[in-house]
C-alpha cells in the first residue's frame, strides 16, 4: 500500500534522510519511533505528498506521489486521513463545522446526509453531545477526538498520525490510543503512527520502525523488538512494556 523507496532528504545543509526505505502493507498500522528531530513527521508529510523527496520515490498504492498532479493527486489525498499533533481544528468553527468540513469541501453529498454522517462519526469517537461546542470550549482529550473524527468522515484507506497522545495526560493519551485501535479494527485502514508512547502504541500495531541517523536503523514485530540486541534501540526502548495481542514482555 505504502512504499519508500531509497529517501533523501535534507534541510540548510542538514541531512535528515540517507536513504529510507519501508513498506507498509495494507490494513497494517506501523508504529515509527525515534529521537526528536529523527525526522518522523517529516517522513509522514512525504508519504502525503506535502513534501517531495530530493532522492527516492514514495509510491501509494502504486501511484508515485511525486509525479502526480491535478486532479489525480487530489483523489489520491481523498483517500488519506491526517490527525496532526495539535489537532489542527478551526478556532472559528464549532466541534460539527470541522467534522462536517470535509464533505462539504470535498463531496457533493446533501446537508442532510453530511449532519447523518458527521454525527455517526462523533458518536464513533465519543463525542455525542459537544457538537456545537467550540474548540476553546473542549478539553484536550477531545479536541483530539473531534479531529480524529474529522480525519474519518471521508472514510480514508489510509490514516497517518503524528504524535496523536502529545499534550495529554497519560490516562487521556491511553484512551486516544485505544479509540485509535478501536477505530482501526472498524474501519481497516492502513496506518501510521508517530509516537514516543512506547509501551501505549506498541499494544495495536502491527509492525516497528526505528528512524536513527537518516535510516531505519531498525523495522520488526513489537514482539520482536524486546530481543534486538542493538545498543540505539535498547537504549531507546529502555524499561517499556511491550504488548500486542494480549501479551506483555519487558525489553
Amino acid at each position: 500500500m505504502i512504499k519508500i523507496e531509497n529517501l533523501y532528504r535534507s534541510f540548510d545543509g542538514n541531512e535528515v534522510f540517507r536513504g529510507i526505505s519501508l513498506e507498509i502493507m495494507k490494513g497494517e498500522v506501523l508504529a515509527l519511533i525515534g529521537r526528536s528531530g529523527c525526522g518522523k513527521s517529516v517522513l509522514l508529510k512525504h508519504v502525503s505528498g506535502l513534501m517531495k523527496p530530493e532522492k527516492g520515490r514514495v509510491v501509494v498504492d502504486g501511484r508515485e506521489m511525486d509525479m502526480v498532479r491535478g486532479r489525480n493527486l487530489t483523489s489520491l489525498r481523498d483517500r488519506l486521513g491526517f490527525l496532526f499533533q495539535g489537532g489542527a481544528l478551526f478556532d472559528s468553527m464549532n466541534v460539527f463545522e470541522n467534522v462536517a468540513f470535509p464533505l462539504k469541501e470535498k463531496t457533493k453529498l446533501s446537508d442532510k446526509r453530511i449532519q447523518a454522517r458527521v454525527f455517526e462519526e462523533l458518536e464513533n469517537v465519543g463525542l455525542s453531545g459537544s457538537e456545537y461546542k467550540y474548540p476553546s470550549q473542549i478539553s484536550g482529550g477531545m479536541v483530539k477526538r473531534a479531529a480524529l473524527a474529522r480525519a474519518l468522515v471521508g472514510d480514508p484507506e489510509i490514516m497517518l498520525f503524528d504524535e496523536p497522545t502529545t499534550g495529554l495526560d497519560p490516562v487521556t493519551g491511553h484512551a486516544i490510543i485505544e479509540l485509535i485501535d478501536s477505530c482501526h479494527r472498524r474501519l481497516h485502514f492502513t496506518g501510521i503512527i508517530v509516537t514516543h508512547e512506547i509501551s501505549k502504541v506498541f499494544g495495536i500495531v502491527d509492525r516497528v520502525a526505528m528512524l536513527h541517523e537518516g535510516v531505519v536503523w531498525a523495522e520488526g514485530t513489537p514482539s520482536e523488538f524486546s530481543s534486538f540486541e542493538d545498543p540505539v534501540v535498547r537504549t531507546f526502548v529502555g524499561d517499556s512494556t511491550i504488548s500486542k495481542g494480549g501479551m506483555h514482555e519487558k525489553i
